[in-house]
Protein backbone atom coordinates (compact mmCIF):
# COMPACT_ATOMS: atom_id res chain seq x y z
CA UNK A 1 0.00 0.00 0.00
CA UNK A 2 2.71 2.45 0.88
CA UNK A 3 4.34 2.01 -2.49
CA UNK A 4 0.73 2.30 -4.09
CA UNK A 5 0.71 5.62 -2.33
CA UNK A 6 4.50 6.94 -3.12
CA UNK A 7 4.94 10.30 -4.63
CA UNK A 8 5.25 10.85 -8.33
CA UNK A 9 7.05 14.01 -10.00
CA UNK A 10 3.82 15.24 -12.16
CA UNK A 11 1.30 14.42 -8.90
CA UNK A 12 -1.00 17.60 -8.73
CA UNK A 13 -0.40 18.54 -12.66
CA UNK A 14 -3.72 18.57 -14.29
CA UNK A 15 -3.79 17.73 -18.32
CA UNK A 16 -6.92 18.11 -20.30
CA UNK A 17 -6.67 15.71 -23.75
CA UNK A 18 -8.66 16.49 -26.49
CA UNK A 19 -7.61 14.23 -29.50
CA UNK A 20 -7.67 10.53 -30.37
CA UNK A 21 -6.14 7.50 -31.89
CA UNK A 22 -2.58 7.81 -30.74
CA UNK A 23 0.37 10.32 -30.69
CA UNK A 24 -1.90 12.69 -28.65
CA UNK A 25 -3.16 9.76 -26.19
CA UNK A 26 0.32 8.82 -25.93
CA UNK A 27 1.78 11.94 -24.52
CA UNK A 28 -1.48 12.03 -22.19
CA UNK A 29 -0.54 8.18 -21.24
CA UNK A 30 3.28 9.34 -20.43
CA UNK A 31 2.10 12.20 -18.24
CA UNK A 32 -0.94 9.85 -16.54
CA UNK A 33 1.99 7.23 -15.90
CA UNK A 34 4.15 9.90 -13.58
CA UNK A 35 1.26 11.09 -11.68
CA UNK A 36 -0.45 13.97 -13.56
CA UNK A 37 -4.34 13.78 -13.65
CA UNK A 38 -5.30 13.18 -16.72
CA UNK A 39 -8.87 13.78 -18.43
CA UNK A 40 -9.38 12.52 -21.65
CA UNK A 41 -12.13 14.18 -23.61
CA UNK A 42 -14.34 11.79 -25.85
CA UNK A 43 -16.62 11.69 -28.81
CA UNK A 44 -20.30 10.69 -27.00
CA UNK A 45 -21.31 7.35 -27.51
CA UNK A 46 -18.72 5.78 -29.76
CA UNK A 47 -15.53 7.24 -27.90
CA UNK A 48 -11.74 7.02 -29.39
CA UNK A 49 -11.80 4.76 -32.61
CA UNK A 50 -8.81 3.25 -30.71
CA UNK A 51 -11.02 1.08 -28.56
CA UNK A 52 -11.83 -0.82 -31.63
CA UNK A 53 -9.01 -1.55 -33.40
CA UNK A 54 -6.75 -4.63 -33.94
CA UNK A 55 -7.70 -7.13 -31.16
CA UNK A 56 -10.90 -6.95 -28.99
CA UNK A 57 -11.90 -8.75 -26.11
CA UNK A 58 -15.53 -8.29 -25.00
CA UNK A 59 -16.05 -5.40 -27.56
CA UNK A 60 -13.19 -3.45 -26.33
CA UNK A 61 -9.76 -3.43 -27.92
CA UNK A 62 -6.83 -4.28 -25.63
CA UNK A 63 -4.42 -1.85 -26.65
CA UNK A 64 -6.86 0.72 -25.14
CA UNK A 65 -6.56 -0.66 -21.90
CA UNK A 66 -2.66 -0.06 -21.90
CA UNK A 67 -3.01 3.36 -24.21
CA UNK A 68 -5.72 4.94 -21.84
CA UNK A 69 -4.29 3.68 -18.39
CA UNK A 70 -4.37 6.09 -15.76
CA UNK A 71 -7.17 8.49 -17.28
CA UNK A 72 -10.15 9.77 -16.36
CA UNK A 73 -12.67 9.57 -19.79
CA UNK A 74 -15.50 11.81 -20.43
CA UNK A 75 -17.15 12.71 -23.08
CA UNK A 76 -18.38 16.28 -24.71
CA UNK A 77 -19.68 17.09 -28.41
CA UNK A 78 -17.41 19.54 -29.48
CA UNK A 79 -19.46 20.33 -32.84
CA UNK A 80 -22.20 21.81 -30.38
CA UNK A 81 -21.57 24.71 -28.15
CA UNK A 82 -22.53 23.35 -25.11
CA UNK A 83 -20.01 20.84 -25.05
CA UNK A 84 -17.09 23.35 -26.57
CA UNK A 85 -18.18 25.08 -23.04
CA UNK A 86 -17.49 22.42 -21.01
CA UNK A 87 -14.01 21.61 -22.10
CA UNK A 88 -13.62 25.18 -21.98
CA UNK A 89 -14.19 25.28 -18.44
CA UNK A 90 -12.31 22.23 -18.07
CA UNK A 91 -9.34 23.92 -19.61
CA UNK A 92 -9.49 26.86 -17.57
CA UNK A 93 -9.00 24.59 -14.92
CA UNK A 94 -5.54 23.06 -15.93
CA UNK A 95 -2.20 23.16 -16.13
CA UNK A 96 -1.63 21.39 -19.62
CA UNK A 97 -3.82 20.64 -22.80
CA UNK A 98 -3.39 17.99 -24.93
CA UNK A 99 -4.75 17.88 -28.84
CA UNK A 100 -3.57 16.89 -32.33
CA UNK A 101 -6.39 17.84 -34.91
CA UNK A 102 -5.25 19.40 -37.94
CA UNK A 103 -4.28 22.71 -37.32
CA UNK A 104 -7.20 25.51 -36.78
CA UNK A 105 -9.66 22.90 -35.72
CA UNK A 106 -9.31 24.03 -32.27
CA UNK A 107 -9.23 27.62 -33.56
CA UNK A 108 -12.76 27.15 -35.39
CA UNK A 109 -14.06 25.81 -32.34
CA UNK A 110 -13.10 28.75 -29.89
CA UNK A 111 -10.81 26.35 -28.22
CA UNK A 112 -7.26 27.50 -29.64
CA UNK A 113 -4.75 28.75 -27.53
CA UNK A 114 -5.50 32.71 -28.03
CA UNK A 115 -9.08 31.74 -26.22
CA UNK A 116 -6.98 31.31 -23.40
CA UNK A 117 -4.55 33.73 -23.02
CA UNK A 118 -6.78 35.68 -20.32
CA UNK A 119 -8.74 33.14 -18.38
CA UNK A 120 -6.21 30.53 -18.04
CA UNK A 121 -2.13 32.44 -18.52
CA UNK A 122 -0.39 29.10 -16.98
CA UNK A 123 -1.69 27.25 -19.80
CA UNK A 124 1.19 24.93 -21.32
CA UNK A 125 -1.07 24.18 -24.74
CA UNK A 126 0.73 21.49 -26.33
CA UNK A 127 -0.12 20.42 -30.23
CA UNK A 128 0.46 17.22 -32.59
CA UNK A 129 -0.25 17.25 -36.34
CA UNK A 130 1.15 15.62 -39.17
CA UNK A 131 3.33 18.68 -40.00
CA UNK A 132 3.34 21.13 -37.93
CA UNK A 133 1.56 24.45 -37.27
CA UNK A 134 3.06 26.72 -39.61
CA UNK A 135 4.61 26.10 -43.06
CA UNK A 136 2.73 25.28 -46.73
CA UNK A 137 2.30 21.67 -45.64
CA UNK A 138 0.18 22.76 -41.84
CA UNK A 139 -2.80 21.92 -43.05
CA UNK A 140 -2.08 18.70 -44.69
CA UNK A 141 -4.03 15.68 -42.75
CA UNK A 142 -0.58 13.75 -41.25
CA UNK A 143 -0.83 10.53 -40.24
CA UNK A 144 2.55 8.43 -39.34
CA UNK A 145 2.84 6.13 -42.14
CA UNK A 146 2.74 9.24 -44.58
CA UNK A 147 5.14 11.64 -41.93
CA UNK A 148 7.63 8.29 -41.52
CA UNK A 149 8.21 9.03 -45.28
CA UNK A 150 8.32 12.80 -45.34
CA UNK A 151 10.68 12.97 -42.14
CA UNK A 152 13.49 11.06 -43.94
CA UNK A 153 12.68 7.42 -41.70
CA UNK A 154 11.61 5.20 -44.42
CA UNK A 155 14.33 5.91 -47.31
CA UNK A 156 16.80 4.76 -45.24
CA UNK A 157 14.69 1.52 -43.81
CA UNK A 158 14.63 -1.45 -45.98
CA UNK A 159 16.87 -3.60 -47.98
CA UNK A 160 18.64 -1.54 -51.66
CA UNK A 161 16.62 -2.27 -54.04
CA UNK A 162 13.72 -3.34 -52.58
CA UNK A 163 10.22 -1.03 -51.43
CA UNK A 164 11.33 0.92 -48.06
CA UNK A 165 10.04 -1.15 -45.33
CA UNK A 166 7.48 -0.24 -42.75
CA UNK A 167 8.04 -1.36 -39.10
CA UNK A 168 4.82 -3.28 -37.68
CA UNK A 169 4.86 -0.49 -35.18
CA UNK A 170 3.10 3.28 -35.46
CA UNK A 171 6.43 4.64 -34.79
CA UNK A 172 5.77 8.65 -35.93
CA UNK A 173 3.20 8.72 -33.48
CA UNK A 174 5.05 7.14 -30.32
CA UNK A 175 7.65 9.33 -30.91
CA UNK A 176 5.63 12.52 -31.92
CA UNK A 177 4.07 11.48 -27.96
CA UNK A 178 7.51 10.99 -26.27
CA UNK A 179 8.77 14.41 -28.20
CA UNK A 180 5.21 16.33 -27.28
CA UNK A 181 6.13 14.93 -23.69
CA UNK A 182 9.28 16.10 -23.25
CA UNK A 183 8.10 19.53 -24.47
CA UNK A 184 5.78 19.54 -21.91
CA UNK A 185 7.97 19.25 -18.91
CA UNK A 186 9.92 21.82 -20.11
CA UNK A 187 7.43 24.67 -20.67
CA UNK A 188 6.53 23.63 -17.01
CA UNK A 189 9.92 23.83 -15.75
CA UNK A 190 9.82 27.27 -17.08
CA UNK A 191 6.32 28.48 -16.02
CA UNK A 192 6.92 27.90 -12.36
CA UNK A 193 10.60 29.42 -12.82
CA UNK A 194 11.60 32.12 -14.94
CA UNK A 195 8.58 31.85 -16.76
CA UNK A 196 6.91 33.99 -13.85
CA UNK A 197 3.64 31.52 -14.05
CA UNK A 198 2.98 32.11 -18.03
CA UNK A 199 2.61 29.32 -20.38
CA UNK A 200 3.65 28.72 -23.79
CA UNK A 201 2.80 26.72 -27.17
CA UNK A 202 4.61 23.28 -27.71
CA UNK A 203 4.14 22.80 -31.51
CA UNK A 204 5.16 18.70 -31.87
CA UNK A 205 4.98 17.55 -36.14
CA UNK A 206 4.97 13.56 -36.49
CA UNK A 207 7.20 14.41 -39.48
CA UNK A 208 10.10 16.26 -37.15
CA UNK A 209 9.79 13.68 -34.55
CA UNK A 210 11.12 11.44 -37.39
CA UNK A 211 13.96 13.44 -38.82
CA UNK A 212 14.93 14.03 -35.03
CA UNK A 213 16.34 10.19 -35.24
CA UNK A 214 18.65 11.20 -38.32
CA UNK A 215 21.55 11.28 -36.50
CA UNK A 216 24.15 11.94 -38.91
CA UNK A 217 21.95 12.16 -42.27
CA UNK A 218 21.73 15.92 -42.65
CA UNK A 219 25.68 16.94 -41.92
CA UNK A 220 26.63 14.07 -44.18
CA UNK A 221 24.88 15.47 -47.51
CA UNK A 222 26.02 18.94 -46.65
CA UNK A 223 29.04 18.28 -45.85
CA UNK A 224 30.02 15.38 -48.43
CA UNK A 225 27.20 15.38 -50.60
CA UNK A 226 26.45 11.84 -49.53
CA UNK A 227 22.98 10.37 -49.46
CA UNK A 228 22.56 7.90 -47.42
CA UNK A 229 20.92 4.54 -48.51
CA UNK A 230 18.99 1.71 -47.59
CA UNK A 231 21.47 -0.61 -45.62
CA UNK A 232 19.24 -3.77 -44.67
CA UNK A 233 20.16 -5.19 -41.50
CA UNK A 234 23.61 -3.25 -41.66
CA UNK A 235 24.50 0.23 -40.10
CA UNK A 236 26.00 1.63 -43.04
CA UNK A 237 29.74 2.88 -42.68
CA UNK A 238 29.81 1.27 -39.04
CA UNK A 239 31.30 -2.67 -39.82
CA UNK A 240 30.71 -5.73 -38.05
CA UNK A 241 27.20 -5.14 -36.83
CA UNK A 242 24.41 -7.15 -38.69
CA UNK A 243 21.90 -9.85 -38.12
CA UNK A 244 23.20 -13.74 -38.54
CA UNK A 245 21.40 -16.79 -39.96
CA UNK A 246 22.20 -19.23 -37.33
CA UNK A 247 22.40 -23.59 -37.44
CA UNK A 248 18.44 -23.67 -35.85
CA UNK A 249 17.05 -21.04 -38.47
CA UNK A 250 17.40 -18.37 -36.14
CA UNK A 251 18.64 -14.73 -36.22
CA UNK A 252 21.17 -13.31 -33.92
CA UNK A 253 22.39 -10.02 -34.12
CA UNK A 254 25.99 -9.23 -33.16
CA UNK A 255 27.71 -5.58 -32.87
CA UNK A 256 31.40 -6.49 -33.42
CA UNK A 257 32.52 -2.94 -34.80
CA UNK A 258 34.35 -1.28 -31.60
CA UNK A 259 38.45 -2.56 -32.29
CA UNK A 260 38.90 -4.27 -29.10
CA UNK A 261 35.46 -5.94 -29.72
CA UNK A 262 36.26 -7.00 -32.80
CA UNK A 263 39.37 -8.40 -32.50
CA UNK A 264 37.50 -10.51 -29.50
CA UNK A 265 34.97 -11.34 -31.67
CA UNK A 266 37.72 -12.63 -34.32
CA UNK A 267 39.26 -14.74 -31.43
CA UNK A 268 36.00 -16.10 -30.45
CA UNK A 269 34.87 -17.66 -34.06
CA UNK A 270 38.13 -19.64 -33.82
CA UNK A 271 39.49 -16.80 -36.23
CA UNK A 272 42.76 -15.09 -34.46
CA UNK A 273 44.63 -14.27 -37.81
CA UNK A 274 41.43 -11.51 -38.94
CA UNK A 275 41.88 -10.07 -34.99
CA UNK A 276 45.93 -9.57 -36.35
CA UNK A 277 44.92 -8.40 -40.05
CA UNK A 278 46.40 -4.64 -40.40
CA UNK A 279 43.27 -4.61 -43.31
CA UNK A 280 40.81 -4.98 -40.10
CA UNK A 281 42.70 -3.05 -37.58
CA UNK A 282 39.85 0.15 -37.27
CA UNK A 283 36.53 0.61 -38.87
CA UNK A 284 37.28 2.10 -41.94
CA UNK A 285 39.30 -0.84 -42.90
CA UNK A 286 36.21 -3.19 -41.79
CA UNK A 287 34.20 -0.79 -44.00
CA UNK A 288 35.63 -1.41 -46.90
CA UNK A 289 35.65 -5.27 -46.56
CA UNK A 290 32.32 -5.23 -45.30
CA UNK A 291 31.04 -8.27 -47.48
CA UNK A 292 34.09 -10.69 -46.90
CA UNK A 293 33.45 -9.92 -43.03
CA UNK A 294 29.78 -10.46 -43.27
CA UNK A 295 30.43 -14.05 -45.15
CA UNK A 296 32.63 -14.77 -42.64
CA UNK A 297 30.77 -14.25 -39.63
CA UNK A 298 27.61 -15.61 -41.47
CA UNK A 299 29.49 -18.95 -42.37
CA UNK A 300 30.70 -19.26 -38.99
CA UNK A 301 26.96 -18.48 -37.11
CA UNK A 302 25.65 -20.88 -40.11
CA UNK A 303 27.40 -24.15 -38.43
CA UNK A 304 25.96 -23.19 -35.41
CA UNK A 305 22.62 -23.21 -32.94
CA UNK A 306 22.12 -19.20 -32.32
CA UNK A 307 22.12 -20.41 -27.98
CA UNK A 308 25.76 -21.80 -28.64
CA UNK A 309 26.35 -18.42 -31.12
CA UNK A 310 25.10 -16.30 -27.88
CA UNK A 311 27.16 -18.30 -25.23
CA UNK A 312 30.55 -17.84 -27.02
CA UNK A 313 30.36 -15.01 -27.29
CA UNK A 314 28.73 -13.61 -24.13
CA UNK A 315 31.52 -15.27 -22.66
CA UNK A 316 34.33 -13.42 -25.12
CA UNK A 317 32.16 -10.00 -24.15
CA UNK A 318 31.02 -9.63 -27.96
CA UNK A 319 27.60 -7.41 -27.80
CA UNK A 320 25.47 -9.90 -29.11
CA UNK A 321 21.77 -10.76 -28.75
CA UNK A 322 18.43 -12.72 -30.17
CA UNK A 323 15.83 -11.20 -31.86
CA UNK A 324 12.65 -11.37 -29.46
CA UNK A 325 8.89 -11.69 -30.26
CA UNK A 326 6.82 -10.88 -27.28
CA UNK A 327 6.20 -14.49 -26.80
CA UNK A 328 9.84 -14.69 -25.93
CA UNK A 329 9.57 -11.58 -23.67
CA UNK A 330 6.69 -13.20 -21.69
CA UNK A 331 9.35 -16.29 -21.26
CA UNK A 332 12.53 -13.98 -20.60
CA UNK A 333 13.39 -13.66 -16.43
CA UNK A 334 15.60 -10.40 -16.87
CA UNK A 335 11.81 -8.61 -18.82
CA UNK A 336 10.49 -9.69 -15.09
CA UNK A 337 13.14 -8.78 -13.34
CA UNK A 338 12.83 -5.56 -14.46
CA UNK A 339 9.18 -5.00 -13.89
CA UNK A 340 8.44 -4.62 -17.62
CA UNK A 341 4.70 -5.87 -17.26
CA UNK A 342 2.22 -4.53 -15.12
CA UNK A 343 -0.99 -6.32 -14.25
CA UNK A 344 -4.52 -4.88 -14.13
CA UNK A 345 -7.92 -6.59 -13.72
CA UNK A 346 -10.32 -5.97 -17.17
CA UNK A 347 -14.14 -7.51 -16.11
CA UNK A 348 -12.43 -9.42 -13.35
CA UNK A 349 -9.80 -11.22 -15.21
CA UNK A 350 -5.82 -10.37 -15.16
CA UNK A 351 -4.07 -8.09 -18.10
CA UNK A 352 -0.58 -7.61 -18.83
CA UNK A 353 0.22 -4.62 -20.14
CA UNK A 354 3.79 -2.84 -20.54
CA UNK A 355 5.28 -0.61 -17.73
CA UNK A 356 6.63 2.74 -19.00
CA UNK A 357 9.89 4.23 -18.52
CA UNK A 358 12.18 5.94 -17.93
CA UNK A 359 12.33 4.72 -14.69
CA UNK A 360 12.39 7.23 -11.39
CA UNK A 361 14.05 5.91 -8.26
CA UNK A 362 12.44 8.00 -5.93
CA UNK A 363 9.14 8.63 -7.53
CA UNK A 364 8.62 6.02 -10.19
CA UNK A 365 5.49 5.93 -12.22
CA UNK A 366 2.86 3.53 -12.07
CA UNK A 367 -0.21 1.95 -13.47
CA UNK A 368 -3.32 2.58 -11.30
CA UNK A 369 -6.06 1.38 -13.35
CA UNK A 370 -6.56 0.15 -16.65
CA UNK A 371 -8.35 2.74 -19.48
CA UNK A 372 -12.32 2.50 -18.87
CA UNK A 373 -14.23 0.01 -21.08
CA UNK A 374 -17.37 2.42 -20.63
CA UNK A 375 -17.48 5.58 -22.37
CA UNK A 376 -18.30 8.63 -20.53
CA UNK A 377 -17.02 6.80 -17.75
CA UNK A 378 -15.85 9.60 -15.61
CA UNK A 379 -18.57 12.14 -16.51
CA UNK A 380 -20.12 12.04 -12.75
CA UNK A 381 -17.19 12.41 -11.38
CA UNK A 382 -15.18 15.37 -13.56
CA UNK A 383 -18.44 17.45 -14.65
CA UNK A 384 -20.18 17.05 -11.42
CA UNK A 385 -17.01 17.31 -8.80
CA UNK A 386 -15.10 19.58 -10.90
CA UNK A 387 -17.27 21.62 -12.35
CA UNK A 388 -20.23 21.24 -9.88
CA UNK A 389 -23.07 20.27 -12.55
CA UNK A 390 -26.01 18.48 -10.94
CA UNK A 391 -27.19 15.51 -12.20
CA UNK A 392 -30.48 16.94 -13.28
CA UNK A 393 -28.05 19.10 -15.73
CA UNK A 394 -25.31 15.99 -16.53
CA UNK A 395 -29.10 13.79 -17.31
CA UNK A 396 -30.11 16.87 -19.51
CA UNK A 397 -26.97 16.63 -21.43
CA UNK A 398 -26.56 13.17 -22.15
CA UNK A 399 -30.20 13.15 -23.66
CA UNK A 400 -29.30 15.73 -25.68
CA UNK A 401 -26.21 14.17 -26.96
CA UNK A 402 -23.79 16.83 -25.76
CA UNK A 403 -21.88 13.94 -23.10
Amino acid sequence: MAEQQAARPLDGIRVIEVGQLLAGPFTGSILGYFGAEVIKVETPVTGDPIRKWRILKNGTSLWWYSLSRNKKCVTANLRSDEGRDLVRRLVDKADVLVENFRPGTMEKWGLGPEDFRESNPGLVYARISGYGQTGPNAGKPGFASVCEGYGGFRYVNGFPGQPPVRPNLSIGDTLAGLHSALGILMAIIHRNGGGRGRGQVIDTALFEAVYNMLEGVVPEYDGAGVIRQPSGSTLTGIVPTNTYLCKDGKYVIIGGNGDSIFKRLAVAMGRPDLAEDPRLADNAGRVEHEQELDEIIGGWTGALNSDEVLAILEEARVPCGPIYSVADMFEDEHYHARGLFEEVLVDGEALKIPAMIPRLQATPGRTDWPGPAEVGAHNAEVYGGLLGLSSDKLARLQDAGII
